[in-house]
């Protein structure tokens, strides 16, 4: 263990954290840290193998890079959601990371999401040559909100009790496991390294079977007083509107969300799945192109209020309808134009995710990684 003062160790590694890699010139500007203390601390968690360092060029000149490697031993991050599992492995030893999936039948219940996950997460390790009991953490992205101070999942309903099925720690043993809201995951990892890395203020929003969210702030989710913050999914746009399964009416999953999309184009199409709109609306269908971008006037109705509150430095749009691009987008930042208050600074960047379908798994990987170090740090 290094001999620096723990402040500075504690401050150089949430830096790394936020980050992944930085040079030591980076870490200086990034703690306030003398390039003296900095060069002290790096040494002791080379030591300790939490970090590697590389010879890089930055801007013209000689750098040393820093990367944070982990906490020393395998995690595990995991999704579990209505229409798949899926599971990320770091074996913690510089070995890349490993991923598997499983898509699972239409109204499955959570305890087979759950047997999934369990069993995709067996097979890594085994693939991986680890022992199960080795693993120093997992984290598990849950369909439902998490009440981070209890770890109990609240919004009875939201997901028709997926959450509390999901959430229980006994199911994930001998590892040590900790739960968050999946949209939290997503905007962690779309922060941290998809297209809000370097950004300070960055909100997310995944519009899939459902529409979920998450605001990072300095590298660091936001969860508000429970743990509901970001659950942008139930901002209402039309207290008039229909119901919602969370007891509300008109909130922006009501008319985002997959099942929206679909019913609309029912009577004129005919039974669709997702993927088929979105590869329609690209071919140049009328009808589909009109409802996406429908949902993204809806999108940008619910986004101008987070927006006009936060001004965060970028939205991030993810999810499957984000496959519409600027078709969905394009809506959005139009309503965003007309409603938001601009001053001498332009309106708030919107972006596509960056990680796709695993975005929450991969945040639920870096929720591991955080909770395995913060563990150490304090032992």
């Amino acid at each position: 263990m290094t001999s620096a003062a723990p402040r500075s160790r504690v401050a150089v590694l949430t830096a790394l954290r936020h980050s992944g890699e930085l040079t030591q010139v980076e870490i200086g500007a990034a703690t306030g840290l003398t390039a003296g203390t900095v060069s002290t601390v790096v040494s002791g968690l080379i030591d300790d193998r939490l970090v590697r360092v590389r010879d890089v060029v930055r801007t013209g000149r000689r750098a040393r890079a820093v990367t944070l490697i982990g906490p020393g031993g395998p995690l595990v991050g995991v999704h579990c959601y209505l229409d798949e599992a899926r599971v990320l492995l770091d074996p913690g030893d510089g070995r890349a990371v490993v991923e598997a999936v499983e898509v699972l039948p239409d109204g499955h219940r959570a305890d087979v999401a759950v047997d999934a996950a369990r069993s995709l997460a067996a097979g890594l390790l085994a693939e991986q040559d680890l022992d199960p009991a080795d693993v120093l953490q997992v984290a598990v992205g849950v369909p439902a909100p998490v009440e981070v101070r209890t770890g109990r999942v609240g919004g009875a309903g939201v997901r028709d009790g997926w959450g509390p099925v999901v959430a229980q720690p006994e199911l994930f043993a001998p590892a040590p496991v900790v739960f968050d809201n999946e949209g939290n995951l997503s905007a962690l990892a779309e922060a941290r390294q998809g297209a809000g890395r370097g950004r300070s203020t960055v909100v997310q929003v995944s519009i899939s079977q459902g529409v979920s969210g998450g605001i990072v702030h300095d590298g660091e989710l936001v969860h508000g007083r429970t743990g509901t913050a970001g659950e942008l999914g139930h901002l209402t746009i039309d207290p008039l509107g229909p119901v919602c399964s969370c007891g509300n009416r008109g909130c922006l999953q009501v008319y985002a969300g997959s099942a929206a999309v679909t019913s609309l184009l029912a009577a004129s199409h005919g039974p669709m799945t997702l993927a088929e709109v979105l590869d329609r609306a690209a071919q140049g269908d009328p009808g589909c192109r009109r409802v996406l971008s429908d949902v993204g006037r809806h999108l940008g109705t619910a986004m101008a209020s987070v927006c006009t509150v936060l001004d965060p430095d970028v939205l991030v749009v993810g999810g499957a309808l984000s496959r519409a691009g600027d078709l969905l987008l394009d809506p959005l930042r139009e309503v965003l134009a007309e409603r938001t208050a601009v001053t001498s600074g332009a309106v708030v960047d919107v972006v596509a995710g960056e990680l796709g379908a695993s975005a929450p798994a991969w945040g639920a990987l870096l929720l591991a990684r955080d909770t395995a170090l913060a563990g150490m740090l304090a032992g």
